[in-house]
């Protein structure tokens, strides 16, 4: 098969999709029932009963999470630059981009990164592509994530009122290349998924064609659209 091919095809039993079928699909099985169980300072904890096709019932409990962005923010010589954050819930202090939460249902994912790459290492880019977007852990939170590669990298004043506390005030800034990077990942010593996924992307882009097919940094968000849709997230 070909990357143009429009349909799928059977292959020696096997269903093999066509290029154009790769896409998740907005779908919401309907609910009977919602609970809240319990409202965090960032995330809702809820719990839904819903109709399955068979006509049966399931439970499914979850976080209710507003989404978030990353940065892989890339020198001119292929370095890109980190912050070491404590994460309380894996007792680690991992290796992670400048990333933050969106504050709304309504905010900017662009604008947001933008704010995180100033506050968190105090830098800005005249250059902004989108690399990956996920669901961070489907099976259990709403969170999405879409981490964006910067490029044409320079010195940012921290935005008026940010001051950082808890973790934040703690992380410290570091620079690594991202062939090492890209080591480290595929060795397993790294782990924060927004750097693992964005890491692997860039690492992709750059050798399939010098990251000229990236998405521009406006590029639409269809993903978190629906979850908007579905009422997934914060006001």
């Amino acid at each position: 098969m070909t990357a143009g091919t429009e349909a799928s095809a059977t292959v020696d039993g096997h269903v093999v999709l066509a290029a154009a079928e790769l896409a998740d699909v907005p779908l919401a099985w309907p609910v009977l029932s919602n609970r809240v169980l319990a409202e965090g300072h960032v995330a809702t904890f809820a719990e839904d009963d819903v109709r399955t096709p068979d006509g049966g019932t399931m439970s499914r409990e979850y976080l209710r999470h507003p989404g978030a962005v990353g940065i892989i923010a890339l020198d001119a010589d292929e370095r890109v630059v980190l912050v070491r954050q404590y994460r309380h819930p894996v007792r680690h202090r991992l290796t992670e981009p400048p990333a933050g939460l969106l504050d709304h249902a309504g905010e900017d994912p662009l604008a947001a990164a933008q704010r995180e790459l100033a506050e968190e290492v105090g830098l800005s880019a005249g250059r902004w592509d989108v690399l990956v977007d996920l669901f961070s852990t489907p099976g259990i939170i709403s969170e999405g994530i879409r981490v964006y590669l910067a490029r044409d990298l320079a010195p940012a004043d921290r935005p008026d009122g940010f001051t950082a506390e808890g973790e934040e005030a703690e992380m410290d800034t570091v620079w690594a290349s991202l062939d090492d990077l890209l080591d480290a990942v595929l060795g397993g010593r790294l782990h924060n998924p927004t750097l693992v996924s964005g890491v692997l992307a860039a690492g992709t882009a750059r050798l399939r064609d010098g990251f000229a097919s990236l998405r521009p940094g406006d590029a639409p968000w269809s993903a978190r659209d629906a979850l908007a849709d579905a009422g997934l997230l914060p006001g």
